[in-house]
């Protein structure tokens, strides 16, 4: 039984479910028209990021087109592992909308604030500081094991090390921005996993 024609229509979902999540908030959050000075997290930083990202959604397009195009990449996998990666994006999407959700109008895609930019600290950002970057670990995790794929996994990894490292850049606008209260939240939340006495 060729597994990768089963999880070929799967990875198709999880990528429309991811578009369906997402799309409309990051429509809303660029009508307000205001201008984000994407250069302020380091023009190295904003090219490889953003290239390691295109390599990495083109990996996974490639496999939704056409799965041997990225044979070369697979790996052997049990169908139950890879099965788990498909309840693993169920689970991530369901933690992106709550994300999301939680984030509202304050969604960029770079280290700036908007001008009406509000400390949040109740969804998933009551535990962690970035659960944005961690769904997109998740996601990416799960792409991989559907795929049977080390180069996709090996491409989310760079993606979410280039984000952990650029999170510092946007931890410290944060901090010029909302000061002391960024330093308690800070204190009592972790980056990206919670911390064992968050409250």
């Amino acid at each position: 039984m060729n597994l990768d024609a089963t999880f070929r229509p799967l990875v198709v979902a999880g990528f429309v479910i991811i578009i369906l999540i997402v799309l409309p908030y990051r429509l809303r959050s660029r009508a307000t028209g205001e201008t984000l000075d994407r250069t302020q997290e380091g023009i190295p930083m904003m090219i490889t990021l953003r290239v390691a990202g295109i390599v990495l959604w083109l990996s996974v397009f490639m496999f939704m087109i056409d799965p041997a195009r990225m044979a070369w990449a697979s790996i052997a996998l049990p169908p139950s592992l890879r099965w788990g990666g498909a309840v693993l994006g169920l689970v991530a999407a369901v933690a992106e909308l709550w994300t999301l959700r939680s984030l509202g109008p304050n969604l960029t895609d770079t280290v700036v604030t908007r001008q009406d930019h509000t400390l949040i600290t109740r969804g998933p950002y009551r535990w962690v500081r970035h659960p944005f970057y961690d769904c997109m670990a998740l996601f990416t995790i799960s792409a991989a094991l559907m795929m049977a794929n080390w180069f996709v996994l090996a491409m989310g990894v760079l993606t979410f090390a280039l984000l952990a490292l650029r999170s510092r850049t946007e931890e410290q606008k944060l901090l010029e921005r909302f000061g002391e209260p960024y330093r308690a939240y800070q204190a009592r939340t972790g980056r990206f996993l919670p911390k064992p006495n968050a409250r």
